[in-house]
């Protein structure tokens, strides 16, 4: 880690450009014209855009739904590149907290989840980010999610007892994607060949009957108790969290939603709302947007990250 830092802020000779020599009569060749819809699309299209160096983009969508007086997920997205020496470091924190429908401060779990593990994990990183490196960071980036996220177990219990959340975290750190991941919020890699691949794996019930040969997966997705978790932060004496590290899925998308969005649109759809959108947010408002036409029985969110250069 140290040795990844001190690339960031390793430090080069600067050359001096020699003066030219100015012109002694100026000559405007520019001529002004509004852009067609034509060329603004071409413009926006990562197909004619070339990049020099890493960088992370992100955007959210979130509604109430159709069905429900309050919201009770919640979401935080970070993302910063700091350019310098040699590469770029793309620094990504995305988490979305579903907090459970039907008990008593749903919507204080998932806030506090989310700002909890953001807090923790942003402060670990401060010094990295925004100042010269003086320690070596002592915690792995799996230990900094695993910690955080026990951190946030421990405070719904206390302050919000019989209330619970999903919580689906990604950190970014350059290529890696660090995960940590309660419930049934998911994490996905979508790619532009078609591929819609869930990273991480439902805790509910009905994906434990599946799992066990109980239930085929058309039944699964009919299943009358879908909404069913068998862990949630909150809820019980001791955490069990899945955490990893993957790559972040090159020349695609780093896609976290709430079941709000994947219970209700099929990923062939996830996947065509994403790749046919001009821009991210506006695939973050298409799915949206399509999960309340269809009906918009849960809360909705969705965070969509791309890693382009």
């Amino acid at each position: 880690m140290a040795d990844f830092f001190q690339k960031l802020f390793g430090t080069k000779t600067k050359t001096k450009i020699k003066d030219q020599p100015a012109q002694t009569k100026p000559v405007d060749l520019a001529v002004t014209a509004p852009l067609s819809d034509q060329q603004i699309d071409s413009i926006l299209s990562n197909q004619y855009l070339k990049y020099e160096m890493k960088q992370l983009i992100a955007s959210v969508g979130q509604s109430v739904g159709k069905q429900r007086e309050h919201n009770e997920d919640s979401l935080l997205a970070l993302t910063s590149t700091i350019s310098g020496g040699a590469e770029s470091i793309p620094f990504g924190l995305y988490i979305v907290a579903d907090g459970m429908g039907g008990h008593q401060f749903g919507e204080v779990a998932s806030n506090a989840a989310v700002r909890i593990m953001g807090g923790n994990i942003t402060k670990k990183f401060h010094s990295y980010l925004f100042n010269l490196p003086t320690q070596v960071l002592q915690e792995s980036l799996q230990e900094v999610m695993e910690t955080s996220i026990m951190e946030a177990h421990q405070y719904v219990q206390r302050e919000a007892p019989g209330s619970g959340t999903t919580v689906t975290a990604a950190l970014v750190l350059g290529q890696q994607v660090t995960i940590a991941h309660v419930g049934d919020s998911r994490a996905y890699s979508v790619y532009p060949d078609g591929r819609i691949e869930p990273i991480t794996r439902d805790h509910s019930l009905v994906k434990r009957l599946e799992e066990l040969g109980h239930l085929s997966k058309d039944e699964a997705a009919n299943f009358p108790h879908r909404n069913v978790l068998i862990r949630a932060l909150g809820q019980g004496e001791a955490l069990e969290a899945d955490i990893f590290t993957i790559p972040f899925p090159q020349t695609g998308y780093l896609m976290i939603c709430s079941d709000g969005l994947w219970g209700v649109i099929s990923d062939k759809d996830l996947h065509r709302f994403i790749v046919d959108a001009p821009n991210l947010h506006r695939a973050c408002q298409n799915m949206v947007d399509a999960a309340n036409a269809a009906g918009g029985p849960d809360n909705i969110t969705v965070v969509l990250a791309q890693m382009i250069g």
